[in-house]
């Protein structure tokens, strides 16, 4: 007699017809709504994209505005690009968290086991997360107001300041969702996640001009990716221009999210 092992997770997707392109939309946007009504229900995950602009904006403008431009008001056209950016590129650390703990409970199993996009379930919250991309950006340019704040881009260069930003917090999530399908806990992620985003978010021009540096320090600034977003939020917000540094920006959103999103899906796939 011949004994026949079949792998039950390769015969579940073999079975599955491949989703359409339709589809796999109303699919993660399925996955989305449940991702913001956990949101609804847990508004301690709102936590840090409200208290976090806040906190920072009030407590960086009164502690380097005087030192570094003079005064506070002389300090915000610098800063709060600056606090947008670190504001909305550490919240999207949450996503890679959350992947996780999702994963340990079990939910995964039973997503693995329905007819979906397997993309879906990891696009899914990423799409829902948008919202509290905003609500960070939208409340740190109402703290700069609030301080002082007057962007010469007006409406428009704010809109897109922000929209920017966003989109880069969204791509990068997308690292994290990957550190998220291969790390063995949420702690794991979040310390891996913080060793990665802070000294690259302090380590950049977000809060000091990049002439006052040393020079080697000036040198790693100046390629430091969140160094690019944050002078195409300035450019954007300040001045209302679309300078090259907005097209870097999105040429590098772009390359992580071609490199990240399949490697995603595909880490989720095989090591789940």
């Amino acid at each position: 007699m011949t004994t026949i092992t079949i792998d039950a997770r390769a015969a579940v997707a073999r079975s599955q017809p491949r989703a359409s392109l339709a589809d796999t939309v109303r699919q993660v946007m399925v996955m989305a709504w449940r991702a913001t009504k956990k949101m609804r229900r847990n508004p301690e995950q709102f936590f840090d994209v409200t208290l976090q602009p806040i906190l920072f904006t009030a407590m960086f403008a009164y502690i380097f505005g005087g030192a570094i431009s003079g005064d506070v008001k002389s300090y915000l056209p610098l800063m709060i690009p600056g606090i947008l950016a670190q504001t909305v590129l550490t919240t999207s650390m949450a996503t890679g968290t959350q992947l996780r703990e999702d994963i340990d409970k079990g939910v995964f199993d039973r997503f693995r086991s329905l007819p979906m996009a397997r993309i879906a379930p990891l696009a899914g919250p990423m799409v829902a997360d948008l919202l509290r991309y905003t609500i960070a950006a939208t409340i740190t340019f109402g703290m700069g107001l609030a301080l002082g704040y007057r962007p010469g881009g007006g409406v428009l260069g704010v809109i897109g300041a922000i929209l920017l930003a966003v989109f880069t917090g969204w791509s990068l999530a997308w690292v994290f969702t990957c550190l998220g399908t291969v790390a063995r806990s949420a702690q794991s992620v979040q310390g891996i996640s913080m060793m990665i985003m802070f000294p690259l978010t302090f380590l950049s021009n977000a809060f000091v001009p990049v002439d006052t540096l040393p020079g080697w320090l000036a040198s790693f600034v100046k390629v430091n990716p969140v160094s690019h977003l944050v002078s195409a939020d300035r450019d954007l917000a300040n001045h209302g221009h679309v300078s090259v540094q907005v097209g870097w920006t999105l040429v590098a959103c772009m390359i992580v999210i071609a490199v990240f999103a399949p490697l995603s899906v595909k880490l989720y796939k095989r090591h789940l």
